[in-house]
């Protein structure tokens, strides 16, 4: 089967969506996502004396992201006039959960709330999913409401661009999990270690439309005195933004997923359309270029199967020779389809065929396991509240998901 390409979608589409709504600090804006220096400045600008602030900093840096305090209250280090003074300016809040969800295969999905800067807006909803297996634990983090891209194979392609999220809202991701899972530095956990031990930046959003934020968040993340997750252990996922790929590398040293995809110009196109503006060519030679890159530190090509359209061995082979001499792994990722979607799941004998010559070839070329499916924990099918798929709809794509 192949997939013919439409008018007026992929190829066609627009670059990049334009975001609808810019952030609005609230009345008191929390001191999650700032850096040591930003919360000494706040401190300054209520009165706290110079002299203190170093200290200060430290005992907040702490209590938020070793302890995971959620009130300044909670924070007995700190005396009760300093901590007043603190609660009548800022909080230490995170993203609100508006619902929980848990798969059958132990995989689970936060619905967050975040705020509108738009007084007719309702909040805006963004998801992060947790997926914990024998030798890890993954959190996949969102950055943007919505996405600036319009992959044609991607569920969030298809919605609008609300706005970019603050660093404090991408790290306040990680602490909402790490609260749900009671996963803090100072408590014990079933498996007596830490439950969060990786974080891909693969949620709603490109996270290099959001580069300052994203960077400022996962420098956090990694910091050893607080949420200590090494950035060996962080990957960020890109389709594609070619100038801030070195950035990337230089400004937060995390590993390097490229939402890859297709292997000729006019597919990727069509998949892609991002690749009009950043072809292959110069998004490979970016991987090639990237600091740090090594076999101890492959770059991982992310590559949906698609029946039809990207899977057959011709494909394969153009994938290895378009990857030579670059330290790379290549994670094949089996279609879920949704609703509306023209696209199809390859078959399993073929994506085994696929593996396989990439395998042969030299190539690590594991096939991603599906994993919270029941729970449309999917790449490409987290929602915002706004678009919420129809009952029906669900029920729909639960029955095409659970279908191998």
């Amino acid at each position: 089967m192949t997939i013919a390409i439409e008018p007026g979608s992929g190829a066609n589409a627009p670059l990049e969506k334009i975001a609808l709504e810019t952030y609005v600090p609230p009345a008191r804006p929390s001191l999650v996502g700032l850096s040591r220096a930003e919360i000494a400045e706040r401190l300054g600008e209520i009165g706290v004396a110079p002299a203190q602030r170093k200290m200060r900093v430290q005992q907040l840096w702490h209590w938020i992201y070793v302890r995971g305090a959620a009130h300044f209250g909670e924070m007995t280090s700190i005396s009760k006039e300093m901590r007043s003074q603190l609660e009548a300016h800022f909080t230490v809040a995170r993203p609100e959960v508006v619902a929980e969800q848990t798969s059958s295969d132990g995989t689970r999905k936060w619905l967050l709330r975040l705020p509108s800067g738009d007084a007719v807006e309702k909040a805006h909803e963004v998801e992060c999913v947790y997926i914990p297996e024998t030798d890890r634990g993954t959190l996949c983090v969102s950055s943007q409401v919505g996405c600036t891209l319009n992959c044609s194979f991607c569920h969030t392609g298809t919605q609008r661009l609300v706005r970019n999220l603050t660093a404090g809202e991408i790290v306040g991701q990680v602490m909402v999990a790490r609260d749900r899972l009671n996963d803090w530095a100072d408590r014990d956990t079933p498996t007596g270690s830490r439950l969060v031990t990786n974080v891909v930046m693969m949620g709603m959003g490109e996270p290099l439309y959001n580069f300052e934020a994203v960077r400022d968040a996962l420098l956090i993340v990694s910091d050893n005195e607080g949420i200590g997750i090494s950035r060996r252990r962080i990957t960020l996922s890109t389709s594609g933004v070619v100038p801030n790929i070195i950035r990337t590398g230089e400004e937060i040293g995390v590993m390097l997923a490229i939402s890859l995809h297709a292997v000729r110009d006019e597919l990727r196109d069509e998949l892609v359309p991002l690749n009009r503006k950043y072809p292959i060519q110069q998004l490979l030679q970016a991987c090639r270029d990237y600091p740090g890159a090594s076999n101890a530190r492959r770059i991982t090509f992310e590559y949906v199967m698609l029946k039809g359209v990207n899977d057959s061995l011709d494909d394969a082979k153009l994938l290895v020779k378009l990857l030579k001499g670059i330290p790379a792994k290549i994670n094949l990722i089996p279609f879920n389809p949704w609703p509306g979607t023209r696209y199809e799941c390859s078959d399993w004998e073929q994506i085994e065929k696929f593996s396989e010559y990439i395998f042969n070839a030299g190539y690590s070329s594991p096939v991603r396991t599906p994993r919270g499916r029941d729970i449309l924990a999917a790449c490409g099918q987290l929602k915002s509240e706004t678009e919420k798929l129809s009952a029906r709809e669900r029920q729909a794509l639960r029955a095409m998901a659970m279908t191998d």
